[in-house]
């Protein structure tokens, strides 16, 4: 904590104690963070008395991937974006499946200001910028002045988040995003105090002010075997989204492997199936994946049944989609392209 090249920037959104504490307003956890000490996400530290994004522009992965892959099944879809990511969270889920970077952060790793990052999304040939892979929300600062970067070329911004964040950084970030994928673990706040260290309204909360800010939201669940998996949960969750954020909320149903410490038997295809079944009766767009299934993989027209857009795997094709929408009812259309 005392090398200067890793003491980042000067957080925003915290405030000093007469105990020598700071305390983090970042997140619903306001972490009371000692001198030398870092919050649970391990990129927010308290140094020379005040809160520092020691993580900012501290790179773990950049990559070009389909939009598809965050998973974003209405924006823009079969278009590539540029991927960055960085370190830690401030979740601790037992069953992460990029923990090897969310649960940790590398000092060693190279720091890249935004301009840098705008730079190389442009050598990719795009303007569309994907902020993914740990949980970008604990790296506010460096988001936020990308995204402002971004905007300035015209270009668009993606969230892939826990949504595990208080309302006023929320506020700030929000106006600048076109679209995010947030990740509802569970409908049942003792399976967020137990398996993912957290709590879940503030989540809930979140998705109801992205969607307020004009922000194009898809959600994602991961069914987990025994934990997640009941009928009536996956059920509370698709009717709350339909009455909170709307039956047209596209709802991603994810199936789960054993990763980090949890060892869970992996989700059946039959399970994955009866989920998406239940959650059809409450949503128009219900989605399978990380199972080679033909079931949900497709957009169909909630208005006349026909294919709008056939996937697979993330190969992508608008196939009964013109200008004005489904090429044959003529419903309006509920992807952004």
């Amino acid at each position: 904590m005392n090398d200067n090249h890793h003491q980042g920037i000067q957080a925003d959104y915290w405030q000093g104690h007469q105990d020598g504490t700071c305390e983090c307003l970042l997140c619903p956890h306001r972490c009371r963070i000692r001198e030398g000490h870092t919050g649970r996400c391990r990129v927010r530290a308290t140094v020379g008395g005040a809160v520092r994004a020691i993580g900012y522009g501290m790179i773990s992965s950049i990559h070009s991937d389909p939009i598809e892959k965050k998973p974003l099944y209405h924006f823009h879809p079969g278009s590539t974006i540029f991927s960055v990511g960085g370190w830690g969270c401030n979740l601790a889920c037992s069953f992460c499946q990029n923990w090897a970077i969310s649960q940790d952060f590398r000092q060693s790793a190279a720091r890249h200001t935004p301009d840098q990052v705008i730079t190389l999304m442009k050598a990719e040939g795009g303007v569309r910028m994907a902020y993914t892979y740990n949980e970008p929300l604990v790296g506010f600062e460096f988001v936020r002045d990308c995204s402002r970067l971004v905007r300035s070329e015209g270009g668009t911004n993606v969230l892939v988040t826990n949504g595990y964040c208080e309302e006023s950084p929320a506020s700030e970030l929000l106006p600048l995003i076109d679209a995010l994928n947030v990740d509802i673990k569970s409908m049942d706040d003792d399976f967020y105090r137990k398996y993912c260290k957290g709590t879940l309204k503030p989540v809930l909360n979140f998705c109801k002010q992205a969607v307020k800010a004009g922000c194009h939201l898809e959600i994602t669940n991961l069914i987990i075997p025994g934990l997640n998996d009941s009928e009536e949960g996956v059920r509370q969750l698709a009717t709350w989204i339909r009455n909170e954020l709307g039956p047209l909320t596209p709802l991603h149903l994810s199936a789960f492997h054993p990763d980090f410490q949890l060892q869970a038997p992996p989700t059946p295809s039959s399970v994955l199936l009866h989920a998406y079944q239940v959650c059809r009766e409450s949503l128009a767009y219900v989605y399978v994946g990380n199972l080679p299934l033909k079931t949900g993989q497709n957009t169909d027209c909630p208005g006349c049944g026909a294919m709008l857009i056939e996937r697979i795997g993330y190969r992508t094709r608008i196939t009964g989609l013109n200008d004005r929408g489904c090429t044959q009812c003529g419903r309006a259309s509920d992807v952004i392209r």
